[in-house]
């Protein structure tokens, strides 16, 4: 089996479950599976093609089976207060959730072949190509299974990302760098500036509670005053501390600095 095709399903698994989370408020996650791709007469599943930028020969093909699409589609439209869908709708709402999820994953193909990677314009498909290798997903919710997935890289794009026999020395197997020999590239990231923040709590409100707000308006976080607050490093949450003062101004001292898995649940 490739281990290229492997890695992409199962980043990509890692991005569908929070994508769908994110839109629908309420917890779902995929993993990569062992399943069989449907026959061509599964009429009802979604074929996409979706093209990478700079190189749109290297591509990503899907097959989403129609219980996935549909169940997550209506899950979105419900979380939005609508309940009485057509199909097209669904089938609509899902492609938004599959390209916020397909736009992570060509981030971290980007990060793996070190290099700016997007996405172009993709399009359902009336056929699938041959010799493809695919992978499955399966999406979980409270529920229980959404449905499942099938992705495979088209020939150029496995091909691009296999380690090349001249990798950097730094590089593992899967063609990231290690900090710790030394990286170019890291180095100048080490200059970038980013902005950081600290969270006392959050609160969610109806708008027409939000409009009624004036000077004395007081604002129920969801934390108690004993409790760690956040700090936040580029809209991501990296740590969590106390509130100190020093010389006159607020200060954290960190207690905690979280696991990446943490980090990433924090972003949705």
């Amino acid at each position: 089996m490739n281990a290229e095709g492997q890695w992409l399903a199962e980043h990509w698994a890692e991005q569908l479950g929070p994508s769908i989370s994110a839109m629908t408020g309420a917890d779902a996650r995929a993993n990569r599976v062992d399943s069989s791709i449907p026959s061509s007469t599964a009429g009802g599943d979604l074929w996409w093609m979706q093209p990478l930028n700079p190189a749109p020969e290297a591509a990503l093909w899907l097959v989403v089976s129609e219980a996935l699409w549909r169940e997550a589609g209506q899950q979105v439209l419900t979380a939005a207060g609508i309940e009485d869908a057509d199909e097209a709708d669904i089938r609509s709402t899902f492609l938004e959730v599959l390209q916020q999820s397909l736009s992570r994953l060509a981030s971290a193909i980007g990060t793996r072949l070190q290099m700016e990677v997007g996405l172009e314009a993709g399009s359902a498909q009336d056929i699938l190509p041959e010799h493809l290798e695919w992978h499955a997903v399966e999406v979980m919710a409270r529920r229980g299974v959404l449905g499942k997935a099938w992705l495979a890289g088209s020939s150029a794009l496995l091909a691009a990302l296999e380690p090349s026999a001249d990798t950097q020395p730094g590089a593992d197997s899967m063609g990231r760098s290690d900090p710790a020999r030394g990286s170019q590239t890291l180095d100048l990231l080490m200059e970038v500036e980013l902005p950081v923040a600290v969270s006392f709590g959050r609160a969610q409100m109806r708008l027409k509670d939000a409009v009624k707000l004036t000077t004395g308006s007081i604002v129920e976080l969801n934390r108690s005053i004993a409790e760690p607050v956040e700090i936040l490093v580029n809209n991501c949450v990296i740590a969590r501390g106390e509130v100190v003062v020093i010389e006159g101004n607020y200060g954290v001292r960190i207690k905690q600095i979280i696991s990446r898995e943490e980090r990433l649940r924090t972003l949705f």
